[in-house]
């Protein structure tokens, strides 16, 4: 018998909702994953990082850390040594504020190349370095070591190329919104646009398959995020059988599922969830009169004023910067005395540091349900083995401590997302999290209301679904499942150490 492990994909469906693709499979519109549920492991609720948005999601699922470790913060953020803005794509809008051509730079480029910590290693670094054959269509994180260049063989390619003009290092096989492309397949993505990506990705995959160009492939599904954006988490059904055909799509090209099966070991996972969104909030103009860094195209030369905060909205969760170190403690204070009075505030979030500026605890408040400080010691363990010590409220988290342990089902694996999300080097001074039902509005003043979003630290927004189908178990099996598991296990799956 041999003993090469069999080939494995990682099938990212970007915000799969776990009660939307149990509905899909009761009504028979998704049989892909249905039979991957079946023959595998099923996991309801695997937790997302905080905030749970997907470039924070998706640095963690590819390195097996939080961004304490990978540095990735946010959807936007402040990135204090160059005194700017980073925007990955929260709206049309918010880009053309912040300058498209810096957006498409920082999303494209800098998000793997200058952002991702370099000392941190991805699985397509990891298994690149081992010789397994890597292949990746298009997903926020793709660093490997491998040099792609651009393509120009289109009239949209040719185009983009007026941003797009650096090789990148990624797997062996890389894909990405036809800007990058490893081989002629003849599939087209229209440059990544919503709606077409996942037929892109599966055109991609199953020429892949095809040709055995592979032993680990990150299969990106991202649809079905845009479309719950528009419609809703109930609208997920529909886009979640588009997904499924995509699958069905590279299993076919196998010979069917049965034989795909005999040789692939798949895990299909959510990045996060959605939740419904009817309000937004304005946090550019709570705080304005803290002095608000506006969006500034970096061809505009000097700023108006003189700002003192960066205030970073990422859909369901934001982040406010001090902009001056010598009166940060200050404006922290100030900060959170504001925000907690903000309708549609659920949680602010913050880190106290010692007299020699090292972390000493986290600060999670609640404007009706009190505030609770924490730290990792030895008092409580939660369901992810990990121990803390806590003074205050544990309302503020919906938590309780039963027999030494701690539990949070409101706010899943809450202290841990929270000090990785706090001790991020790269993070702003204090952190929010928005109540069910509201989302910040971001620098193109958009919001999906009458849709869906995440970023929360709560669970509708945090919990996605995980399928193992052919992958062996951690033992013993995590009782709190979280996206930072999933690298481990590929590493695993290859014969190398976990993260």
């Amino acid at each position: 018998m041999s003993s090469t492990p069999p080939k494995l994909v990682l099938c990212v469906i970007d915000a799969m909702a776990p009660a939307m693709l149990e509905r899909a499979v009761a009504t028979g519109t998704a049989p892909v994953l249905a039979e991957l549920m079946q023959r595998g492991h099923y996991v309801p609720d695997c937790v997302a990082a905080f905030p749970s948005v997907t470039p924070v999601c998706a640095a963690s699922i590819v390195t097996g850390v939080g961004q304490d470790a990978h540095h990735i913060p946010a959807m936007n953020w402040y990135l204090r040594e160059e005194q700017r803005y980073v925007e990955y794509g929260s709206s049309f809008r918010s880009s053309q504020r912040l300058g498209i051509g810096r957006q498409l730079t920082d999303l494209v480029y800098n998000m793997n190349r200058a952002h991702l910590a370099a000392e941190t290693e991805t699985v397509f670094e990891s298994l690149d370095d081992a010789d397994v054959r890597t292949a990746g269509t298009t997903y926020l994180m793709y660093r490997g070591r491998h040099r792609h260049e651009p393509q120009r063989d289109t009239a949209l390619t040719r185009v983009a190329s007026t941003f797009i003009r650096h090789p990148v290092m990624g797997p062996r096989e890389l894909f990405y919104a036809d800007i990058f492309a490893s081989r002629r397949t003849g599939c087209r993505s229209g440059l990544g646009m919503p709606g077409v990506r996942d037929r892109h990705s599966g055109c991609v995959s199953a020429y892949l398959t095809e040709n055995d160009l592979f032993d680990f492939l990150l299969l990106s599904l991202p649809d079905n995020d845009w479309f719950s954006h528009k419609r809703g988490p109930e609208g997920q059904v529909q886009s979640l059988a588009q997904a499924d055909l995509q699958l069905a799509r590279v299993m076919n090209a196998a010979g069917g599922i049965d034989d795909f099966l005999e040789e692939h070991a798949v895990i299909a996972m959510a990045d996060h969830s959605q939740a419904e969104v009817l309000a937004s909030i304005a946090l550019q103009d709570e705080l304005g009169d803290l002095g608000v860094l506006g969006p500034v195209r970096s061809s505009e030369g000097a700023r108006d004023g003189e700002p003192r905060i960066a205030v970073c909205p990422s859909q369901r969760a934001a982040m406010v910067y001090a902009l001056h170190e010598s009166e940060r403690d200050a404006m922290r204070a100030s900060v959170v005395t504001r925000v907690l009075t903000i309708e549609g505030v659920d949680l602010v979030l913050w880190l106290e540091r010692d007299a020699h500026e090292a972390p000493r605890e986290g600060v999670i408040s609640s404007p009706r349900r009190g505030e609770l400080r924490f730290a990792p010691g030895s008092s409580v363990i939660d369901p992810r083995g990990m121990r803390w010590d806590l003074e205050g409220s544990l309302e503020a988290i919906g938590a309780e401590i039963r027999d030494g342990r701690l539990l949070s089902p409101e706010y899943p694996d809450a202290l841990a997302r929270a000090w990785s999300a706090l001790r991020c080097a790269t993070s702003g001074e204090v952190l929010l999290s928005a109540s069910p039902g509201y989302e910040f509005m971001d620098w193109g003043r958009q919001a999906h209301i009458g849709g869906g979003s995440h970023g929360s630290l709560h669970a509708s927004d945090s919990l996605g679904a995980l399928v193992l189908s052919g992958v062996e178990l951690p033992a013993p099996e995590p009782e709190q499942w979280a996206i930072r598991d999933v690298a481990p296990l590929v590493r695993a799956h290859f014969g190398l150490p976990g993260a």
